[in-house]
């Protein structure tokens, strides 16, 4: 039998059985699609991730109060040191060759207030440096003053969601709020932007960290955030920046260093692993549609036995008889494998369309990985009844026993 009439013969069989071969492509096809959705969540989180941490800059470090010994736990957020970071410790490290700038924070919640308005909003007091780092842009005004490490000013720069809670659609700049019972002026508008790392930079207030030094009546710093000239140097700086620390706390390394590229790293490699795994979960549903096949597959050969009869009666071999219904099946699996593959990305493309924010997008090992297996198991899950259909005895197949 010719390969064109073997795809002719299948092509008039499915024909012929519509339902059968409507319920299998959409067996299939669900299948294919479910792995592309859910690995899409996943691939999502990593890029949303790795988008976050860019919006902190390139080649970021950031200095913790605390030592963290390698035995397992997580990184401190608050010190636990017997010596706090200090201003004075973030400009030795300043002075670092490496380091291009360098932005103590000192963070807190505060309640701000403004003619009978008032909210509890988290408050930065940091530098100018702060703004680079963070790519922070102004939409109005001007950033914090360049003396703001030497001396307290009663300054701030509010985020776009706190002014318009206070200030609505009166002009903000130059007017006079309170800060934990402080007045500051207003000098500075933050674009609007959206949540960064945990903090909605929206409903936020920044101060000269002098001024929040005063403010919390806290000397100690709550991090570092510094930024390198260049890449590759994360190793040589983290070695200068505690041996500058060691020196200004009588010896003592007591501070936990976090690196960017480590963090985004070790994110990416668990966020992955995850997607593999959720991936992994929804071929559970290939595999389901695999003994969907084999089941209508038995059904196929017990109806279709005086056709089979009548193909090893006209010489067809067992070989033959094997190979249509095998064919018969990719011809399935291939038809639905495509219809998941249209119908999964064509929603991944309207999910994007609708929450811009979450980059959606479907990894290119899912698209390859769930093709080749529901080819492998459409395969596999076809060969027992094929295999039954080729050894029909012709006689008793003509007879229809």
């Amino acid at each position: 039998m010719r390969l064109s009439d073997n795809y002719h013969y299948c092509y008039l069989a499915l024909i012929r059985h519509r339902i059968r071969t409507i319920l299998l492509l959409l067996a299939v096809a669900i299948g294919v699609t479910s792995v592309l959705l859910l690995t899409s969540l996943g691939e999502g989180a990593r890029l949303f991730i790795t988008q976050e941490f860019s919006n902190l800059g390139n080649q970021v470090m950031v200095v913790l109060p605390g030592k963290k010994e390698t035995t397992g736990g997580s990184v401190p957020i608050y010190g636990t040191s017997p010596r706090d970071l200090t201003i004075e410790d973030a400009d030795a490290l300043s002075r670092i060759s490496t380091i291009e700038q360098t932005a103590p924070i000192i963070a807190g919640t505060a309640l701000v207030s403004y003619q009978g308005l008032s909210r509890e909003v988290i408050t930065i007091g940091s530098s100018t440096a702060f703004f680079h780092i963070r790519n922070l842009s102004l939409s109005r005004g001007q950033m914090l003053p360049q003396t703001s490490n030497v001396r307290a000013s009663a300054v701030c720069v509010l985020g776009f969601k706190l002014k318009q809670q206070l200030f609505g659609n009166k002009t903000a700049i130059g007017q006079w709020l309170k800060i934990g019972g402080q007045r500051f002026r207003v000098i500075g508008l933050l674009e609007e932007r959206g949540e960064s790392m945990g903090l909605d930079m929206r409903d936020m207030v920044i101060i000269p960290i002098r001024s929040a030094e005063s403010l919390f009546n806290a000397p100690s710093l709550f991090r570092i955030l510094l930024t390198l000239k260049q890449a590759g140097s994360e190793a040589y700086t983290e070695q200068q920046i505690r041996a500058v620390i060691a020196k200004r706390h009588d010896g003592e390394d007591d501070i936990s260093i976090v690196s960017q590229n480590a963090l985004l790293t070790s994110f990416n490699k668990i966020i992955s692993l995850v997607t593999m795994a959720i991936g992994a979960i929804a071929a559970i549903s290939l595999i389901v549609a695999g003994f969907l096949i084999m089941n209508v597959s038995y059904v196929s050969v017990s109806r279709r036995k005086s056709e089979i009869g009548l193909l090893k009666a006209l010489g067809a071999s067992q070989s033959e008889v094997k190979r249509l219904f095998l064919t018969e099946s990719s011809i399935l699996v291939g038809l639905g494998v495509m219809i998941g593959i249209s119908l999964g990305y064509s929603v991944v493309f309207i999910a994007t369309q609708v929450w811009p924010n979450f980059p959606l997008s479907i990894p290119w090992w899912a698209t390859v990985s769930s093709a080749l297996l529901a080819f492998i198991v459409g395969i596999l899950f076809s060969w027992l009844p094929a295999s039954i259909a080729a050894k029909q005895d012709p006689v008793i197949a003509l007879r229809g026993y």
